[in-house]
């Protein structure tokens, strides 16, 4: 049996992931690392981190399994999209990386509208200036470190620094570099116009490649601490949504995922690169060649989840805190939540705004408070919907992973929210499905990406929306909508007085 490895670095974990050529998942490995908040809005990790514990896990891995090295033909990578990892000309990191939900750039999103225009920015990378993309993260340094920046010799996102330390050869990959407002998403080169209307260097653009393409085999070094053989082949990989697509089977024109992890994402295929959102939603380039897809984004989905049970419930499991809520009615006894934890992306786009519970009184208790923050998280989500449809795509049936897949009262949430059919999957390990298909169609398994998803995917349970519950979640959602534009002032006042 052959078999391969799927690398997923997370925000909070790495997950490592051992499938054979059946498509069956035959060992899971995680470990877990800090974040490094120094200031409100501040978002950083240790890239050191992310190395020894993907090496750990790989070597518990390796010790769990009873075939040979060799029968390990493959490993790729997916990863979480815009980080900035920074390394000078001997290719040692200068800094601690600055991540994808860090807001402290909003001053540089204005300078980069300025200095390349916002019409011609959106032509080229498709996508408009906000705070958690790379480019603004390198004007950031260039402006306030700019003895760091000075000495920069090539910037990296997490998952391609990770795989350069196993190989010891330095790559980028389509599907992550759409997400750092430096690649001419339609022509697929890094962009000479931007780099040089920003003032950037296009030499520390790292080289690009194709996700399933070889980019070499791993260090003996890396070989003999994990266990594994020097010679497994290690390809690309892509970005964690890009691969969250490909382990969910979104391969084809009219597929539609929801996945909620730290962030949650609603993302749909797109064959062509010439339609137009006007920036309202994210075009970035798909992890299958020659393809595409649009994403919403909502910056504290699960995150939310997690803040208010580490806050108020630290005992408490989640499927505890979940199974509570399905004693509270739709609408939380008249309490709406808000999940703009740290700012929000998909549609407003504002680093300010911060959530709201709305309608508290005295009768509430905490099972009220867990349903309106799933209830608020799957609204934020279902703006994003709102906006495909609203363009003329088809959103009738939306697979469901992540965090929000582990409960079956919160997939029958966001069926009535977002009035579709949810679908969730027999084994559900998101991303790093999708590097480990990566991987399979590098070794040339299968023909095709979509052939491997025939052997890789199957269907566990579909969830239908219910009218009745259909129609009072819109009247809800509709109140939803107001509370942005009726606290976003409040919290540009509030903004002064927030932790330092």
């Amino acid at each position: 049996m052959k078999y391969v490895i799927g690398i997923d670095l997370g925000t909070s974990s790495v997950k490592v992931l051992l499938m054979n050529q059946m498509g069956e998942v035959c060992s899971e490995v995680s470990r877990s690392y800090p974040l490094i908040h120094e200031k409100s809005g501040y978002s950083e990790q240790d890239p050191g981190e992310w190395i020894d514990k993907t090496v750990a896990a790989l070597k518990e891995l390796t010790e769990q399994f009873d075939g040979s090295a060799e029968d390990i033909q493959g490993i790729s990578f997916s990863g979480q999209m815009h980080g900035l990892v920074l390394l000078d000309e001997e290719y040692k990191v200068l800094r601690n990386a600055i991540l994808w939900n860090d807001t402290r750039t909003t001053e540089q999103c204005k300078q980069l509208y300025e200095m390349a225009g916002e019409k011609r920015l959106l032509e080229i990378t498709k996508n408009p200036a906000l705070e958690g993309f790379t480019l603004p993260k390198l004007l950031w340094v260039k402006q306030y470190e700019p003895e760091v920046f000075e000495k920069a010799a090539v910037f990296m996102l997490p998952k391609d620094y990770l795989r350069f330390k196993l190989t010891g050869r330095i790559h980028s990959e389509y599907s992550d570099a759409a997400g750092t407002l430096l690649l001419n998403a339609g022509r697929k080169m890094w962009s000479e116009e931007i780099c040089g209307l920003t003032g950037i260097d296009v030499n520390i653009c790292p080289p690009l490649v194709e996700s399933h393409e070889c980019v070499g085999t791993l260090k003996d070094e890396i070989a003999e601490k994990t266990g594994l053989s020097a010679l497994t082949k290690v390809f690309a990989g892509g970005a964690d949504n890009a691969c969250g697509a490909i382990g969910s089977g979104i391969l084809s024109d009219g597929k539609t995922l929801c996945s909620i992890g730290t962030s949650g994402v609603v993302l749909s295929y797109e064959e062509q690169n010439n339609k137009d959102f006007k920036g309202k939603v994210h075009y970035f380039n798909h992890g299958e060649e020659n393809a595409y897809y649009t994403m919403g984004v909502t910056l504290a989905a699960g995150h939310s989840l997690s803040w208010f049970k580490d806050t108020f419930a630290e005992m408490e499991s989640f499927d505890s805190l979940l199974a509570e809520m399905s004693e509270v009615p739709i609408g939380s006894n008249g309490l709406l939540f808000t999940p703009y934890l740290a700012g929000e992306r998909t549609p407003y786009a504002d680093s300010q705004i911060r959530g709201s519970f709305i309608g508290m009184d005295s009768s509430h208790n905490r099972n009220d408070f867990v349903r309106s923050v799933i209830e608020g998280i799957t609204f934020s989500l279902n703006e994003s919907i709102e906006i495909f449809r609203e363009s003329g795509k088809l959103v009738d049936t939306i697979i469901s992973i992540g965090g929000g897949a582990k409960s079956d009262a919160w997939l029958q949430i966001q069926a009535d929210i977002f009035n579709s059919k949810i679908v969730k999957l027999s084994s559900e390990q998101g991303p790093a499905v999708g590097a480990a298909m990566l991987a399979a169609y590098g070794c040339k398994w299968y023909e095709s990406l979509e052939a491997c998803a025939d052997d890789f995917i199957t269907y566990e349970k579909t969830y239908t929306p219910i009218p009745e519950n259909v129609k009072k979640y819109q009247e809800l959602f509709q109140i939803y909508k107001e509370v942005y534009a009726q606290t976003r002032k409040l919290n540009e006042g509030l903004a002064g007085f927030r932790k330092k």
